[in-house]
């Protein structure tokens, strides 16, 4: 006589081999967002901010390049307009990442689209278009995006209580995450796209050399003249 155990087989994973690859991938971008969280809430406090600040940013903003870029333009003396407005032209890009997820948040009511528009982020788009079937679009989107945001939030405020205690960053290091942060963002894209590194150059270029006359920030914003370069080749 066979044992029960024996005629049930092997045992096996009550969710699809899909869906648990997506729990993974998810699992470690979250793990990597929080890394970076925990970073920009240390020392956006550290640097002189009150704890606050980073808090209701990442809540209301919810953009990391947007938020480093700001934080940063602070920390270096510049203008909140100057801060506020290098945010805002780096969030402009998530204006045609909704256009390419307009489908995942259609179906649904008002409060859900605000709520999913709020999600538009790198990584949650890269979720969504990665599945073919529209349902699995939907909850790679939701999954992702809930938890990259919560994850987010909870180690920017980690980070945020923990800088409280630090005193000099320069004495650690941590004041080279802010343009190393900004780096490892576009150098993807900078790696793979021709017209993406010519535009890099000319607008590190420009920022470079207006440094010694313009206060702190607008060189972010006059960086972006290498968008200029971008359109011609375009």
């Amino acid at each position: 006589m066979r044992s029960p155990l024996r005629t049930r087989g092997p045992l096996r994973s009550p969710l699809p081999a899909a869906d648990r690859a997506l729990l993974r991938d998810v699992s470690l971008v979250c793990l990597a967002s929080g890394v970076v969280g925990v970073s920009f809430g240390a020392i956006a406090v550290a640097g002189g901010l009150p704890v606050w600040v980073p808090v209701v940013m990442s809540l209301v903003v919810y953009a990391g390049s947007a938020q480093f870029s700001a934080v940063g333009i602070l920390l270096a003396g510049g203008g909140p307009v100057a801060a506020a407005a290098t945010g805002l032209l780096l969030n402009t890009r998530t204006a045609a990442f909704s256009l390419a997820v307009a489908d995942v948040l259609g179906e649904r009511g008002r409060l859900a689209r605000f709520v999913g528009a709020h999600l538009v982020t790198d990584e949650t788009v890269a979720f969504a278009l990665a599945q073919r079937d529209p349902a699995r679009r939907r909850a790679a989107f939701w999954i992702s995006g809930l938890g990259l945001y919560a994850v987010w939030n909870l180690c920017v405020l980690g980070g945020a209580l923990a800088g409280s205690t630090i005193g000099d960053t320069d004495a650690f290091g941590l004041d080279a995450a802010f343009p190393a942060v900004l780096v490892a963002l576009v150098l993807p894209a900078v790696r793979e796209d021709a017209r993406a590194r010519r535009a890099a150059l000319t607008g590190g270029a420009v920022a470079l050399a207006v440094t010694p006359f313009v206060p702190a920030g607008v060189p972010v914003l006059l960086s972006l003249a290498g968008l200029l370069a971008l359109g011609r080749t375009a």
